[in-house]
């Protein structure tokens, strides 16, 4: 083969653009033309070891606490607390808290952030973390009180209260990851002809995915500890395990409450990281 025909040490392959060390790839480019992902070379960021020492950790806490609880001698006040499906139905009332009340904070954040760093709405920006500011400032069994005054005793109040102390995490990561792209490399997308719908979804919001799913799996953590407080307003969950151990001093309910608090939170805190993980793009890659 001829000198001519050989690429210059420098020259990216045609079809792939580089900007400020960040590459990417025409739609048009071939898979043969591209070269390997050194994310890919470098084999899986997190180890198996690492993956799976958090659930070993909680199987054993909760096999423990289970065979405590099997040779515990509890009084009747305790078997009433803990017995006839009452931990199981208190359980499954906090996962729903959870899960309900992050959904709302996702949908709720996520297009917010991205709006308010559009054109003419970044003006409103300090004013919408202000307001967040203010929601997570207010502590939480306040903030539930003046719910549960406003909209009564139930769930829907406990929601609300949970949703409005959870939203900060996340608007303002996804604000903040939105921020910290690269101007330059969001010029070079636009000048191959990208529409701007298309630069949002394909470089700025891929670009600002690890920013967001730290605020997600922040949120997600703060809710199942809120979600403790939801039994003051009539929400149910853990919580009331918590408040009947310490009001009637029984021991052995508190800590079962305490603890599957606990390990609901690890767990899902394990889970988001590995969301993180999976979900983290790897189109974008870091130049060499």
């Amino acid at each position: 083969m001829s000198s001519s025909a050989r690429p210059s040490p420098g020259r990216r392959p045609e079809g792939e653009h580089e900007v400020k060390g960040l590459a990417f790839r025409d739609e048009g480019a071939s898979e043969e033309e591209a070269p390997p992902s050194p994310a890919a070379a470098a084999g899986p960021r997190v180890g198996w070891r690492k993956l799976t020492f958090l659930p070993v950790v909680l199987i054993a806490v909760l096999l423990a606490t289970w065979l405590w609880f099997r040779q515990a001698d509890l009084d009747a006040l305790s078997r009433n607390a803990l017995g006839n499906g009452q931990v199981t139905k208190a359980l499954w009332q906090h996962v729903e808290l959870t899960v309900i009340s992050t959904f709302f904070v996702l949908i709720i954040a996520i297009p917010l952030g991205v709006l308010l760093t559009r054109g003419a709405f970044r003006r409103a920006t300090p004013f919408a973390m202000a307001f967040a500011n203010m929601g997570q400032a207010t502590p939480a069994i306040g903030l539930l009180a003046l719910l549960v005054i406003w909209l009564g005793i139930g769930r829907r109040a406990a929601l609300i209260g949970i949703i409005i102390y959870a939203v900060l995490p996340v608007l303002s990561n996804t604000i903040a990851g939105l921020r910290a792209n690269d101007p330059t490399l969001l010029e070079a997308a636009r000048g191959i002809g990208m529409s701007p719908l298309g630069v949002l979804t394909r470089v700025e919001l891929p670009l600002a995915v690890p920013l967001i799913l730290a605020g997600v799996r922040t949120a997600l953590v703060l809710n199942v500890g809120t979600a403790t407080l939801a039994t003051f307003g009539g929400g149910g969950g853990l919580g009331v395990l918590i408040t009947t151990g310490i009001t009637s001093q029984r021991m052995p309910v508190l800590v079962l409450g305490s603890i599957l608090t606990v390990a609901l939170a690890l767990l899902v805190d394990w889970l988001a990281s590995l969301a993180e993980l999976l979900l983290r793009p790897r189109g974008l890659e870091v130049g060499t």
